[in-house]
């Protein structure tokens, strides 16, 4: 296990051209452990996770390490040996091979040469086996689908080696399978490596599956933090997200789970 890192925000405002759209958030991403954001949309989860990852600048408020050291006083290099977001989106570059689209994760720890970072093949080669790119490293990037090039931009990420691994909306474009197995991932890397892991996600079920604790964001603050049986209320999440969501148990599991009430989906049973 690595040594212990987490990031934590306080009293956070951010905005978009003088536009406040986070209000005094705070918000801990610990070691070893999952933090899910969850919330409707237009309700800060983004912005907050690309705050916390220095991707936006905050009108006030401080990101610190649990030993109290400033994040937004490192340099670019030495935040990114401890901090890497995996974003919605990133631009993809035309004919670069998955393997090297996945060693631009090792930029930190590169000085001028390649030949400087040691570490980085085992690095790499780890980062493409556990997100299962292994098999495409030769193929252009350019060329892979949609949930393929998800799962490359997380090996890039993961070879980046950091302690907290923040990731906006990591299961868009993935099907069932590869859903579970990010979820999986996530869950390894806390469980196994120490790593503290920040995550927004839309499906509340995967968050109750995945995360120890629990951020629900509305109109821009924090409206509760807990475990997902603290956090996941029938009530709190009806009046966040506007419309009846009943919260049950599964008996199987004993996970949280959430039903939204539609005019249809009324009718679908919970079991």
């Amino acid at each position: 296990m690595r040594d212990a890192v987490g990031l934590a925000g306080d009293e956070l405002c951010l905005g978009y051209h003088g536009q406040r759209v986070v209000d005094g958030a705070s918000l801990r991403i610990q070691a070893a452990s999952v933090t899910a954001l969850v919330g409707p949309n237009g309700s800060g989860k983004s912005t907050l996770l690309r705050a916390l990852a220095r991707l936006h600048q905050p009108e006030s408020g401080s990101i610190t390490f649990p030993d109290g050291g400033d994040a937004l006083a490192l340099s670019a290099k030495e935040f990114a040996r401890k901090v890497t977001l995996l974003s919605q989106s990133r631009p993809t570059p035309n004919g670069v091979s998955v393997r090297d689209v996945v060693g631009y994760g090792r930029h930190p720890h590169r000085g001028r040469w390649r030949g400087d970072d040691p570490d980085g093949h085992r690095a790499i080669e780890h980062a493409m086996e556990v997100t299962g790119v292994t098999r495409m490293a030769d193929r252009a990037v350019d060329e892979l689908s949609g949930g393929e090039l998800q799962r490359v931009w997380l090996a890039t990420c993961l070879a980046q080696d950091t302690g907290v691994l923040l990731l906006d909306e990591p299961t868009t474009f993935l099907d069932l399978r590869y859903q579970i197995e990010i979820l999986d991932l996530m869950r390894d890397l806390a469980d196994d490596h120490g790593v503290a892991v920040g995550v927004v996600l839309h499906d509340l079920n995967q968050a109750a599956a995945v995360a120890d604790r629990i951020a629900l964001l509305d109109q821009g603050r924090v409206r509760a933090t807990g475990t997902p049986a603290e956090v996941l209320d029938a009530d709190a999440l009806s009046e966040t997200y506007g419309i009846a969501i009943e919260v049950g148990t599964d008996p199987a599991t004993g996970l949280v789970t959430t039903r939204p009430i539609g005019k249809h989906l009324s009718r679908i049973p919970t079991n």
